[in-house]
């Protein structure tokens, strides 16, 4: 067979190549996601950060 043969559904005719397309790109957005959700994830398994931010945290002034 060749390489370029569009895959061919059991139940109806062949996939154009735009619906392969879109169902390839799916695929790899929900692993895409999966990945982000993960990482997420492992980086709340700490407590939470309690250190100040933003412009009231710049205004703090040390003194030596």
């Amino acid at each position: 067979m060749d390489d370029k043969t569009i895959p061919v559904k059991k139940d109806g005719p062949p996939k154009s190549s735009a619906t392969i397309r879109k169902d390839r790109l799916a695929e790899q957005l929900r692993a895409n996601l999966q990945k982000r959700k993960a990482q997420s994830r492992s980086r709340r398994t700490g407590e939470a950060d309690l250190r100040p931010d933003g412009l009231a945290a710049s205004k703090k002034i040390q003194k030596d």
